[in-house]
C-alpha cells in the first residue's frame, strides 16, 4: 500500500492533467456536464478530509508555534504577494470581471494540494498544513478590503463574507473534524487503522476528482470568455516565476530552516483556485468569464509545480 502511495504521488502531475483533458473531453462531447457544479463542494471536502488525515491533527498545535514560520508565511501571503499583484496587473486589459477574476485567485493562498506538492519538494509539509486554517481565515479577512484597495474598477461589490464563512465550516472545520475522529478511531482499533491506512491512497485520486468536476463543469460554460482566459495566462506565468522567489527570500530573512523555507516557497507559488471557484461562481454575472478565467490558472499553476518539486530541493542545499 505505501508503494502504491509513492506511486501515486510521484506521478500525481500526469494524473492532474490527464484528468483535465478526460474532462475537457467529456464536457465536449457529453451534454449537461455543467450540472456537475453541484459536486464541486463535496468533492473539496473529501480531498481536503484525506489530506488533514496525512498529518496527526494533535500535532498541529505543536506546528502552530512555530512564529518564525507563520509570520514569514503571513508576510509573504498577505503582504508581499499583494504588492506582486499590484505590480503585475496593469497588464491585464480594462474588464472588471476578468481582473476580478485574477485578483481572487492570486490573492488567496492554496489550502489543499500544496501540501502534497510541498513534500514531494521536500518542504516541511506539516508546518504547512498546520498553517491551513490560519490562511483561509486570513482570506476571508483581507480578501474584500484588498479588492476595495485595488486601482481602478471596485471590484468588492461583487465578493460578500457569507461564501468564505461558509466555505471554512464545510471545507476547513468538518473535514479537520472529521479527520481527528478518524485518527483517534486508528489508535483505538485494529479496523479503524486499516480504514485509516486505506484512505492514506486517496488524495491524490480525491484532487483529481475535484479537477474533473470542476472542468467538466466550467468548460460548457466558457462561451466567449477564451480571450479573457488567454490576457490572464502571461499574468499567471509571470507570477508562477516570481512569487516562489519572494516566498524562499523572505524566508530566509527570517532564518527558516531550508525544510520551512522551501513551505513559504511552495504556498508563495500555488493559490486557492480550487476552493475561490465555487465562491466566484455565486458572483452576478460571473459565467463565463469568471470560471474561464480561475481555471486557466489552475492548468499554468500545474505546470509550475511539475517545475517546482525539481527545482525547490535544491533550495537551501548544502
Amino acid at each position: 500500500m505505501g508503494n502504491l502511495r509513492d506511486t501515486l504521488e510521484q506521478r500525481q502531475v500526469i494524473i492532474y492533467f490527464t484528468t483535465v483533458a478526460v474532462a475537457a473531453l467529456a464536457a465536449l462531447l457529453i451534454p449537461g456536464t455543467e450540472h456537475l457544479e453541484q459536486l464541486v463542494n463535496p468533492a473539496l471536502a473529501m480531498m481536503l478530509f484525506v489530506t488533514f488525515l496525512q498529518v496527526p491533527v494533535t500535532e498541529l498545535g505543536r506546528a502552530m508555534t512555530q512564529l518564525r514560520f507563520l509570520v514569514s508565511l503571513l508576510l509573504t501571503n498577505f503582504i508581499a504577494v499583494p504588492l506582486l499583484v499590484v505590480v503585475l496587473s496593469p497588464l491585464l486589459p480594462d474588464d472588471p470581471l476578468l481582473q476580478l477574476g485574477v485578483l481572487m485567485v492570486l490573492l488567496c493562498p492554496c489550502i489543499d494540494y500544496v501540501v502534497t506538492f510541498s513534500q514531494l519538494g521536500r518542504a516541511d509539509s506539516r508546518l504547512l498544513l498546520a498553517a491551513t486554517p490560519a490562511l483561509l481565515f486570513m482570506q476571508i479577512i483581507l480578501l474584500p478590503l484588498y479588492l476595495h484597495l485595488f486601482p481602478g474598477e471596485n471590484t468588492a461589490q461583487y465578493v460578500q463574507p457569507e461564501p468564505f464563512f461558509h466555505a471554512f465550516l464545510w471545507l476547513i472545520v468538518v473535514p479537520l473534524a472529521a479527520a481527528a475522529l478518524m485518527q483517534q478511531w486508528a489508535k483505538r482499533n485494529e479496523t479503524g487503522e486499516r480504514v485509516s491506512d486505506k484512505l492514506g491512497l486517496l488524495p491524490v485520486p480525491a484532487t483529481a476528482l475535484v479537477l474533473f468536476v470542476v472542468v467538466a463543469s466550467v468548460v460548457p460554460q466558457m462561451g466567449n470568455a477564451i480571450s479573457a482566459a488567454m490576457h490572464a495566462a502571461p499574468v499567471y506565468i509571470l507570477y508562477a516565476i516570481i512569487a516562489p522567489l519572494l516566498g524562499w527570500i523572505i524566508a530566509r530573512l527570517f532564518r527558516l530552516e531550508s525544510a520551512a523555507g522551501r513551505a513559504v516557497a511552495f504556498s508563495a507559488g500555488t493559490r486557492n483556485s480550487l476552493v475561490i471557484l465555487p465562491l466566484a461562481l455565486v458572483v452576478p454575472g460571473a459565467i463565463p468569464v469568471l470560471p474561464a478565467v480561475i481555471v486557466t490558472q489552475t492548468l499554468v499553476e500545474l505546470v509550475a509545480e511539475l517545475i517546482y518539486i525539481r527545482v525547490m530541493p535544491r533550495l537551501g542545499r548544502a
